[in-house]
């Protein structure tokens, strides 16, 4: 799928919906106060990182594809930055941002829990990461047999296997909450998505936060 065509997707009732929601969830995870830097590890074309910045966030993306980055680039304006380089080795120092979070990205990555300590190393505060949830109606939907569309090729996880990328690293009150429990997205999915806890382990994306120690 070309980088506008992919984009275009969050215009639409049901991406707007997922998009917000899974943004959303990222968002109490790093507690983050608006003048706050932030870096979108895996950003795509853009759209969480132009959300955080329309917050107030002081936003990059990174990401390692170069189309992607023009698009992004082209429609986030001066209020976000743009950076191409690999999770597995973000081109950053040591805390360099305030916070850092990656959604849906890593589990196109061939080597995930070495991102992870990536994401951890740059961040200052706290992080955020989402992934696709294996114990989920999404996962039946779209995530058997490879997957399909914008799918194709992802991992999926469960909670367990996520805390376990984690284990050795210089973090604490590390946390998973989940959302999209129902990814049709029609008006009772959204009433049912308001009242469903986040920390349910169900949901198709399945979001690890924590703080840096």
């Amino acid at each position: 799928m070309n980088p506008a065509d992919y984009d275009a997707w969050y215009a639409t009732p049901r991406g707007r919906w997922i998009g917000n929601t899974e943004y959303a969830l990222a968002m109490r995870g790093l507690a983050a106060r608006p003048g706050s830097t932030l870096l979108d590890v895996g950003c795509g074309t853009g759209w969480f990182t132009r959300r955080a910045a329309a917050d107030g966030l002081l936003a990059t993306g990174l990401d390692r594809d170069p189309r992607a980055l023009d698009f992004a680039h082209s429609h986030g304006g001066a209020a976000c930055g743009w950076a191409e380089g690999d999770a597995t080795a973000l081109p950053f120092g040591d805390a360099s941002f305030d916070h850092v979070m990656s959604i849906a990205a890593l589990c196109f990555v061939e080597d995930e829990p070495r991102a992870v300590a990536e994401i951890v190393r740059v961040a200052r505060r706290s992080f955020a990461i989402g992934w696709l949830n294996r114990a989920s109606l999404l996962y039946r939907q779209k995530g058997r047999a490879g997957g399909s569309g914008t799918y194709r090729g992802a991992r999926w996880h469960t909670a367990g296997e996520l805390r376990a990328f984690f284990a050795g690293l210089p973090v604490r009150a590390l946390r998973v909450r989940s959302a999209v429990f129902l990814p049709s997205g029609t008006a009772l999915a959204r009433r049912l998505e308001a009242a469903i806890p986040d920390a349910l382990p169900w949901g198709g994306m399945l979001i690890v936060s924590g703080l840096k120690t």
